[in-house]
């Protein structure tokens, strides 16, 4: 986010949403549906994929 100059605020203006919530789902204390980042992708990276810009530091068994 910070490379593109992508804020929360921007996030949560393009998945109307408050910034409180934004900020729930970043962290992790609230979900994000796929809706939601597809959404997220199309109108913020356009160039990147939804594996590169939800990967997590988890490893998946």
């Amino acid at each position: 986010m910070a490379r593109s100059k992508i804020t929360q605020a921007k996030l949560a203006d393009i998945l109307d949403v408050t910034p409180t919530t934004m900020s729930f789902k970043l962290s992790g204390r609230s979900s994000l549906s796929l809706r939601e980042c597809v959404e997220i992708k199309r109108k913020a990276f356009p160039d990147k994929t939804l594996d590169y810009l939800f990967a997590t530091d988890e490893s998946s068994e």
